[in-house]
């Protein structure tokens, strides 16, 4: 197998394990909390926090662990990456991230694809996925330039934060975006809000490489 292969499979692994864990624990948090949102999204963030931690550090010398168009196409951007390879990466994660909604709701027994239903719309929504996402690529930049072997914490940790400062709850993620919009559990969204979703986080992921290069020289991030 060769090493585009491996890093692509890498890919997929993690994508469909992070978005089974986004929407199982979300579903679970909910069986449980009897009605209370704040334990539900406590347990949500929680294990998607947790489960960042452990995939980045499995899957990190295979593929960067990107998981995330957005952080795909910032390496793009500082050219960490060819054309080639960010297209088929951004095209593993959105079919795994869908595989692992598909995934999420089997092991619940419900219907494995679910148009959401869950409105997430507005400025305040919109603006919060700008901020999730410039706050995400910023602290993977920003970390691999200092402290490399902090990222899967620092990613980790921030995500865990992002959950309960942002008012979308920080998905930070087009992959994620567009999966979730094939739940009706407590982590969905409705599919007509996925575009505006996208386009913010795009948003925040230049400008998170922007000040980042503005802050790092661009040799030595990636000489680092």
């Amino acid at each position: 197998m060769s090493r585009l292969h491996r890093a692509l499979l890498a890919e997929a692994l993690g994508t469909a394990l992070l978005l089974a864990t986004v929407v199982g624990s979300g579903i679970m948090g909910v069986a449980l909390s009897q009605g209370n949102d704040g334990i539900a999204l406590l347990a949500n963030a929680s294990a998607t926090g947790a489960i960042l931690y452990v995939l980045i550090v499995l899957f990190g010398p295979i593929s960067g662990a990107h998981f995330n168009p957005a952080v795909t196409l910032a390496m793009r951007l500082r050219g960490a990456l060819d054309t080639r390879t960010t297209l088929a990466y951004i095209a593993v994660q959105v079919i795994a991230a869908i595989l692992g909604v598909v995934l999420a709701h089997a092991m619940f027994d419900q219907a494995l694809l679910q148009p959401g239903t869950h409105a997430r719309a507005g400025m305040g929504q919109w603006l919060s996925e700008g901020v999730a996402t410039f706050g995400l690529l910023l602290t993977i930049l920003l970390g691999a330039a200092h402290r490399p072997a902090a990222v899967p914490a620092l990613v980790g940790g921030y995500i865990f934060a992002a959950y309960w400062f942002t008012g979308s709850t920080s998905f930070a993620n087009p992959a994620v975006t567009l999966a979730r919009s094939l739940t009706q559990s407590f982590a969905g969204i409705r599919p007509v809000d996925v575009p505006a979703f996208v386009i913010a986080q795009m948003i925040g992921m230049g400008l998170a490489v922007w000040v980042a290069a503005s802050l790092i020289p661009l040799n030595r991030a990636l000489r680092d």
